[in-house]
């Protein structure tokens, strides 16, 4: 049965456009996609981010617990202070990336993706056992919006919240419209933005204050479309479509996350891996023709497959068709030239440095 957040209704009475994304009712735009990327880039957007998921680990083992779970290492980490970690299976495949907020010694919070969800917290419960802590999911009793773009400090403002300060990849409690919340200073927009949590009977009165104290900024409601260009740009990967089990951790730019030094799930497989050398890169490339890439539409070599795309979009902000893929080793050095099929027809494109777009 679909999933729907807490503010299911007003995304209804402000005609969104509602899709089901990995069994979740949530809007893939309000007015246009392209207004409203353009409003994160130039003022700012508010996204409902409800349906992901949020995994309290408490307990003296807390941290010794994610450094089992996690590639990184996470043992310097400073209360009020988040890191991008990645989870992996046995076989160095990847379970999911998500972002890891330490509140105290024995306190931390694991952000996990909307999909995998329950599946993330089973693994983190079922390797939990032997670990004095206790796991929760708080997904049920929390709201989360992400309210991004260069303006989004002065919203913010407006409702008695001056987080301006506030350092990237750092958190703090806040009360924002006389809300009690958890605001982050990050997103997945490549923009200067917030993640803020609070208790989700509150996101319709929370929703609203924002919309209405961001009117004179330029704020504008946000959905997936927008959400999905705005992350291409900024080459901040999409799970379940630019990586998932099936791929290691060391195909993809995360390798650079990889403690080597530590123990972790997954670190011996990862090792012969690297013995062994990996035969395909996820890169991101431009296309040098006309035409839009598309996932699934394979990469060629000289008429011989030699990839595939997994993410392929028209940038708004750059004026470009750009897109994400695997493609082999030789290929993967910024400059590396190949085609690209789309629907029967050749396509150049180029391999290129990672992020497309950063403010």
């Amino acid at each position: 049965m679909p999933q729907k957040t807490g503010l299911f209704d007003q995304h209804k009475s402000m005609n969104a456009k509602i899709i089901d994304f990995y069994s979740w009712q949530l809007p893939l735009y309000y007015s246009t996609p392209l207004k409203e990327h353009n409003a994160v880039r130039q003022a700012c957007g508010l996204f409902d981010t409800g349906h992901m998921g949020e995994i309290q680990v408490e307990g003296r083992d807390a941290e010794k617990l994610l450094q089992l779970l996690l590639i990184r290492d996470i043992s310097g980490m400073k209360p009020g202070q988040m890191k991008l970690g990645v989870m992996c299976n046995a076989q160095g495949g990847i379970l999911d990336d998500l972002t890891v907020y330490k509140f105290s010694e024995e306190k931390f919070w694991v952000v996990v993706n909307s999909a995998p969800y329950e599946r993330d917290f089973g693994w983190v419960q079922g390797n939990a056992r032997s670990f004095e802590v206790r796991v929760s999911g708080l997904r049920e009793q929390t709201s989360k919006l992400d309210l991004q773009g260069p303006k989004s400090g002065l919203v913010l403002e407006r409702l008695g919240a001056d987080l301006n300060e506030l350092k990237y990849y750092t958190f703090s409690q806040a009360e924002i419209n006389g809300i009690e919340c958890i605001a982050s200073r990050s997103g997945y927009t490549g923009e200067k933005g917030f993640e803020l949590y609070f208790m989700g009977d509150k996101a319709p009165e929370m929703w609203n204050a924002i919309l209405e104290a961001g009117a004179e900024f330029g704020i504008e409601p946000c959905g997936l479309a927008s959400r999905d260009t705005l992350r291409l740009e900024a080459a901040m990967m999409l799970y379940g479509q630019d990586i998932d089990e099936k791929h290691s951790v060391l195909e993809c730019p995360y390798e650079m996350l990889v403690a080597w030094e530590k123990q972790f799930i997954g670190k011996e497989a990862l090792e012969r891996q690297r013995e062994s050398n990996i035969d395909k890169k996820l890169v991101g490339f431009q296309l040098l023709d006309r035409g839009i890439a598309r996932h699934g539409h394979k990469l060629l070599d000289n008429g011989k497959e030699i990839g595939v795309v997994t993410t392929g979009n028209f940038s708004p902000t750059l004026k470009k068709s750009i897109g994400l893929g695997y493609i082999g080793v030789e290929f993967s050095k910024p400059g590396s030239e190949f085609e690209i099929d789309i629907r029967g027809k050749k396509a150049r494109a180029k391999a290129v440095e990672m992020p497309f777009y950063r403010r």
